[in-house]
């Protein structure tokens, strides 16, 4: 999650393992459950993996999800949330025979931190087995209950624990692993799914080293290279978005600009750890601003404004990768079940794709989490990231196999929000206009919005009043010299030539655009 402790909009899923036969490939079966009340950030901190500061746009709700699954240390069992997002285990709690390194490692998150010595065990993680894996062992207080903590599975460069090493010895648990079954692939794959079985509505599974059984084209898909950050302690599996590569609710290309300098195309981080993709203030604009009802508003849930907008609205979007378009379900951009009200007190949606703002950062634009993963089977290779291994040494990379199927997303969504009749060919998004920044800005009234522009508003009012009285004028004067006159009646004089009219001469206003 660039990790987050205490996650918010996330839909809280356990990664539960299975019994599996000893094998050189791990597979993780997920199942998904709400949890109780947590606070997710709407927001990543750029400042790397291991480097998290505080950020804005905090949003408490009970629709979260987590992903667990079960580590051993020591022979004692705790349930770690996996997050491809970070890269360092962390539990609280006592582990049997432990030894201390001497040493001290701490990881800041959005909301919350972990922190103490830096202890080695023995690691059973399902069919593996590792001997003096290191880890930070943090107190047991009520922001980190007993027999809990995270498993970060990203770079092993981004390790707050391998910095304080700079060796082996401070390897991440994916590092060692393939480090010692040099057979096993190097790749590890998330599969976040839906159901329509209430007991497990989120299945799935995360895979080290194998393919989920029946997703093997994801193999065949496009290869796309993970962009190696100058700061590799700012590491992320990231990639990059094709050119056109965001297709809004009005089958249109949404304009976009990379942050980062010298590329015309978008940098985007995957992260299992997190749930509302954060996007360019640009892009959510375009998906939301024009919905009828829609809202940049602050809601009683948040601490920051969010884009809210009624639960019945179909808002379909796309990401294209590598030539190939990964369809949203309309069910993850427009999220229900989050027990946000509005004003009336009556139930609101909130948009998944929310923007990243003041946290923004110059080596990435975008981060997708479980909203978009949960529409693409994701495989990351962690090619030559893997020192010591004899499996791969070639380049790193991500491939995406796209889950959704449109049409059968269309019936979710319309049995789910709409009771199951369909009057969706009823809806029609407001005509496109200039929302560059609405997301941004503060929640200002319309008054304060056009303050800046009054002078030319003011400039083009008396414009249009001279225009009237012009043409009034004009109106009048024709109509007298049209009317009737006695022939023993002198015509009437005409104006000197060198007298000017009584009126003055039209003058276009001065306009900045």
């Amino acid at each position: 999650m660039l990790m987050r402790l205490a996650p918010s909009f996330l839909l809280y899923v356990s990664l539960l393992l299975d019994c599996l036969p000893a094998a050189e490939a791990v597979r993780m079966p997920v199942i998904g459950r709400r949890g109780p009340r947590t606070q997710e950030k709407l927001e990543r901190v750029a400042a790397g993996l291991g480097r998290r500061a505080s950020m804005s746009g905090d949003l408490k709700d009970q629709g979260d999800v987590r992903y667990y699954t079960n580590v051993s240390l020591g022979g004692q069992q705790f349930s770690v949330l996996v997050d491809t997002g970070s890269s360092d285990l962390w539990v609280a709690g006592n582990v049997p025979g432990a030894k201390s390194t001497g040493k001290t490692a701490s990881v800041t998150y959005a909301i919350g931190d972990a922190s103490g010595t830096i202890m080695t065990a023995a690691m059973d993680f399902d069919e593996y087995s590792v001997q003096n894996q290191a880890f930070i062992s943090v107190g047991v207080d009520s922001a980190h209950p007993a027999n809990t903590g995270v498993i970060g599975l990203g770079p092993n460069s981004a390790s707050n624990i391998y910095e304080q090493f700079n060796s082996d010895a401070g390897d991440t648990p994916l590092n060692r692993i393939f480090e010692q079954n040099t057979s096993t692939p190097n790749f590890l794959s998330v599969l976040l799914g839906r159901s329509d079985d209430t007991s497990n509505p989120y299945p799935g599974d995360i895979t080290v080293g194998e393919v989920v059984p029946g997703y093997e084209n994801i193999t065949s898909q496009p290869k796309l290279p993970i962009l190696r950050d100058e700061d590799s302690g700012a590491q992320h599996w990231q990639t990059l978005l094709d050119k056109d590569g965001i297709i809004g609710p009005d089958g249109e290309a949404i304009p976009v600009q990379s942050v980062v300098q010298g590329l015309d195309q978008l940098v985007v981080v995957f992260d299992t750890g997190f749930s509302l993709p954060q996007v360019p203030s640009t892009v959510s604009d375009a998906i939301y601003s024009r919905v009828p009802g829609a809202n940049w508003t602050s809601v009683l849930a948040a601490s920051g404004n969010v884009w809210t907008l009624p639960c019945d609205v179909e808002l379909n979007v796309t990401f294209k990768f590598g030539g190939l378009s990964y369809p949203v379900n309309p069910l993850d951009t427009n999220l229900g079940a989050l027990n946000v009200k509005g004003s009336d007190g009556t139930e609101i949606c909130v948009g998944a794709f929310q923007p990243i703002t003041t946290a923004s950062s110059s080596s990435f634009d975008m981060i997708l989490g479980m909203a978009f993963l949960r529409n693409a089977y994701l495989l990351v290779d962690l090619g030559d990231y893997v020192h010591g291994s004899m499996a791969s040494t070639a380049s790193p990379y991500i491939q995406l196999l796209s889950l959704a199927n449109q049409a059968q997303a269309h019936k979710e969504f319309v049995d789910a929000r709409l009771g199951g009749v369909d009057n969706t060919s009823a809806f029609h998004l407001l005509p496109a206009m200039n929302t560059t920044n609405w997301a941004t800005s503060s929640n200002e009234s319309t008054s304060q919005k056009l303050k800046p522009y009054l002078p030319y508003i003011i400039a083009g009012s008396v414009a249009a009043a001279i225009l009237l009285i012009v043409a009034a004028s004009a109106c009048l004067g024709s109509r007298k010299r049209g009317t009737y006159q006695r022939l023993h009646e002198p015509a009437p004089a005409g104006l000197p030539v060198n007298q000017q009219p009584p009126f003055p001469r039209y003058q276009r206003p001065h306009r900045r655009y």
